[in-house]
């Protein structure tokens, strides 16, 4: 397969043995929710929870092809209900909470059920004082729902303002691409805001930008670099040192 960073030709079981690193110019392909929950619990090993919500269709909204629609076809490639998996597991032998998005289902975009996940997973953090870690991989909240989708960014920042009151630590983690209403709200919000190398990460995308103000942005704009040059983050981490990093991290807050 070509890496789309380096445009080399790559073998897809040397890709795979390296965690979807490229080996040449060490450009992150995406992972799946589920790839990315088994590379970061001990042994690949976790439950899911709340699996069973299903968005409705509050807007009856149509563009190219009606939000019903697009809604099957996600559920039917990707085998999940919405762009979310909650799970619970050990890290570094320490239980934990992990919320992984799925890119695939819509893009990874907010809705209605997206949000409902989120907030009970911080819920179930709170309820049972376990440290939790979201994984970002979306476009954005979800047009097709409308303020229903908006209202989750409140939702979930209110719940994350209730872990945050009880010490329980909250680490998200920013992937390509962290955009929209998810960076504007609970992906930023974490005690300790880290991002995969070479990540897009900002509201408005830089094309946006650029044909709204009409001026050309700096090289590597709302890239992870630039946002760790800029304050915006913690750390940028290599995914092959993440779950180290990870259980380091948990084992300074809980200590």
């Amino acid at each position: 397969m070509k890496c789309e960073g380096c445009r080399a030709i790559i073998y897809k079981k040397d890709l795979d043995a390296n965690d979807k690193v490229c080996p040449k110019c060490n450009y992150h392909a995406k992972l799946s929710a589920r790839e990315r929950l088994q590379s970061l619990f001990d042994e690949g090993a976790y439950e899911v929870f709340d699996q069973n919500l299903v968005t409705a269709d509050p807007l009856q909204f149509t563009d190219r092809q009606p939000y019903s629609q697009r809604l099957a076809a996600a559920r039917k490639a990707t085998q999940l209900n919405d762009a979310t998996i909650n799970a619970g597991g050990k890290l570094g032998g320490r239980k934990v909470l992990i919320s992984a998005m799925e890119y695939g289902f819509i893009g990874g975009s907010m809705g209605s059920v997206m949000g409902e996940m989120l907030t009970l997973a911080v819920e179930r953090a709170l309820q049972e004082k376990l440290p939790i870690i979201i994984v970002s991989a979306s476009g954005g909240a979800r047009m097709h729902e409308g303020v229903f989708s908006l209202m989750q960014m409140a939702k979930i920042s209110a719940a994350l303002a209730r872990l945050d009151e009880a010490c329980i630590p909250f680490i998200s983690l920013l992937t390509d691409p962290t955009t929209g209403g998810v960076t504007a709200s609970f992906a930023m919000l974490g005690d300790l805001n880290i991002a995969e190398p070479g990540a897009l990460i900002g509201f408005a995308g830089p094309r946006v930008i650029e044909q709204t103000i009409r001026q050309k942005l700096p090289k590597g704009f709302q890239r992870s670099e630039f946002l760790l040059e800029h304050g915006m983050l913690d750390a940028i981490v290599d995914r092959r040192d993440l779950r180290e990093y990870l259980t380091n991290s948990l084992n300074f807050f809980l200590s």
